[in-house]
């Protein structure tokens, strides 16, 4: 049974030491994740999973302990999923950088509230698919609730990484609304092509969530909107 739900972005630079000089920029973003984890706290579930995007090496499932690393992007900075050491069954692999931002995430605001344990999820995975491992999630435990991660359109501006593309703010405003209202729906009809061709690394990860909220009766609200750098960020916390 799905709880509760966070949705936040990916992007490494929500990492101050990658982002330096950077870093005031996302200070919002930053504050509304951290109230998203609150909601995930307040629910009390007896397991966290964290859903990101991922490449075929990083899909996991990665259990608690899992170490990830932001020395990709400069920066001598490790962290541990769910924090603490690593635990035996922690897997030899490297968190992909969406969970390791989930990671830095859990870490920042002290998580331990409950177990965690990441999967990462590829962008050619198809809606139905998404929406069964969804729901396979919460079969397994009674109380789980799901730190999504995920970035929408990365073409919202001219000097955005996949240049203007005028379906961008359309497509995110659409997603902004799914979000806000816990609209399963909505996010099981996404256009996984549409999404594709706008570079927008959520789609995936919010269909598997909208296969675990199934039925779960849970309302939304959107904390944060915005496109700095041409990329939609959007946090919602669902309960």
């Amino acid at each position: 049974m799905l709880v509760a739900a966070a949705v936040c972005p990916c992007p490494p630079l929500l990492v101050p030491e990658v982002a330096t000089g950077a870093a005031p920029e996302l200070d919002a973003a930053r504050a509304a994740c951290t109230d998203a984890l609150g909601v995930l706290a307040a629910a009390r579930p007896d397991r966290l999973v964290v859903v990101g995007p991922a490449e075929q090496s990083g899909r996991g499932p990665h259990p608690q302990g899992t170490r990830g690393s932001f020395r990709g992007f400069g920066v001598d900075l490790d962290v541990r999923l769910g924090g603490g050491r690593a635990a035996p069954a922690a897997s030899d692999g490297e968190l992909p950088p969406a969970l390791a931002v989930a990671a830095w995430l859990l870490e920042r605001t002290g998580w331990s509230d409950a177990p965690v344990e990441g999967l990462g999820v590829g962008e050619p995975l198809a809606a139905e698919r998404c929406i069964e491992v969804g729901e396979g999630l919460v079969a397994q435990v009674e109380r789980t609730a799901l730190l999504v991660m995920g970035d929408a359109s990365a073409c919202r501006t001219l000097k955005a990484p996949g240049y203007l593309d005028e379906r961008a703010a359309g497509f995110d405003a659409a997603v902004a609304r799914a979000l806000g209202a816990a609209d399963v729906t909505a996010l099981k009809g996404l256009d996984a092509e549409l999404a594709y061709e706008l570079k927008a690394s959520g789609r995936a990860p919010w269909q598997v969530l909208a296969g675990a909220a199934e039925g779960a009766g849970l309302g939304g609200s959107l904390l944060y909107d915005d496109a700095p750098y041409g990329v939609g960020y959007l946090v919602a916390a669902w309960s």
